[in-house]
């Protein structure tokens, strides 16, 4: 068990530093683009990135990042990837095995403010407040399909893969497992390749524990997603600039006409990230970051899979931010990383028992 919880605790740190160096300029890529991101990073003389994000005043970063920019940092902002991470244990601590997508929708309800949802997440959250009130308040079908939480226009966007870590955390070994617990958690907003996404992600994480290395996890994730889908495609073509550092802009290029928080373009990124840099953690997630898109959702994903070889993670990255883990669920506020170990660790081993 001493094992587990050194690959929970290095999963942890790793989503939370990759992360951290992603917010501060997750709007800038936003409205500014690629060139925006670039030329701000060439200004702070942190190219190639391998550290927190520097902070230049009288920037876009400065007015809505610094509390993540280096020397700055004090603690894990909140943010909505590690919201779900944190939803995702608290889910699984109710529920365990017997999770049902009905399940993640009460805990949003009850635990995650509407104002800390985007996109496929915020449609989701709608249309459970609009048509399913009665059902979600009163346990009853009311003529409810909760399927209709996922028919909106960004059920293929990013956000059922950033909330499918914790799925494969839990079940080392095992990513048939993970990737089952995933799609539940996917469907209440997603379809397609949204949850394909959700579903690699989990069952890569969960295949690491057994595995000779990375490239054999993302092996054992693909398994578990359709041969012929947009998601296998994108890890196919992660896997093809792998080791190349002109890896990220074949990879933008690529997927041009695709929005910038799309499921497809940003799993390319953290594959690609991930295969080039297996040994240097500081590379792995600078690189996923620098190179644009979704960067604090892509910084999170490389770094937890990262941290789940058992490799440390460099105290330079977990210093900064002191164990402190910010969220904005209700009533949760701020944890601690041993106790989210511990906790993570526990249904790691209740899930190990019950199946």
């Amino acid at each position: 068990m001493a094992e587990l919880r050194e690959r929970l605790r290095g999963a942890w740190e790793g989503r939370v530093s990759g992360c951290q160096l992603g917010k501060p300029v997750e709007l800038l890529v936003h409205f500014e683009g690629q060139a925006g991101l670039d030329a701000y990073l060439e200004s702070a003389g942190a190219l190639p990135l391998r550290d927190y994000v520097p902070l230049v005043e009288d920037t876009l970063v400065a007015r809505i990042g610094r509390a993540s920019c280096r020397g700055e940092l004090c603690r894990s902002e909140p943010d909505d990837d590690i919201n779900y991470t944190v939803l995702a244990l608290l889910v699984l601590e109710d529920h365990g095995l017997e999770l049902g997508t009905e399940d993640v929708g009460r805990a949003w309800l009850r635990l995650l403010p509407v104002g800390a949802t985007f996109t496929a997440e915020r449609a989701a959250y709608k249309i459970m407040l609009d048509k399913g009130h009665e059902h979600f308040a009163l346990g009853a079908p009311a003529g409810f399909d909760l399927a209709a939480c996922s028919d909106h226009e960004w059920n293929d966007w990013i956000g059922a893969q950033i909330r499918a870590d914790l799925y494969g955390w839990v079940c080392p070994g095992r990513p048939e497992l993970a990737a089952d617990l995933a799609r539940r958690d996917a469907a209440l907003s997603h379809r397609g390749e949204g949850i394909h996404g959700a579903v690699f992600v989990a069952s890569a994480g969960a295949a690491i524990a057994g595995s000779a290395g990375l490239a054999e996890a993302v092996e054992c994730g693909l398994a578990e997603i359709p041969a012929d889908s947009g998601a296998a495609a994108a890890v196919a073509l992660g896997r093809e600039w792998a080791g190349r550092s002109e890896g990220g802009a074949a990879i933008r290029e690529q997927y041009a006409e695709l929005p910038v928080v799309h499921t497809l373009n940003n799993l390319a990124l953290v594959v690609w990230a991930l295969l080039s840099h297996p040994d240097d953690f500081g590379a792995a997630i600078g690189d996923a970051v620098a190179a644009g898109l979704d960067t604090d959702c892509n910084g999170a994903t490389v770094g937890g899979l990262w941290g789940l070889q058992g490799k440390p993670v460099p105290e330079a990255w977990t210093d900064p931010w002191r164990e402190r883990i910010a969220v904005n669920l209700a009533g949760v506020g701020e944890l601690r990383l041993g106790e989210l170990v511990e906790r993570t660790a526990k249904v790691a081993e209740q899930i190990a028992k019950q199946r």
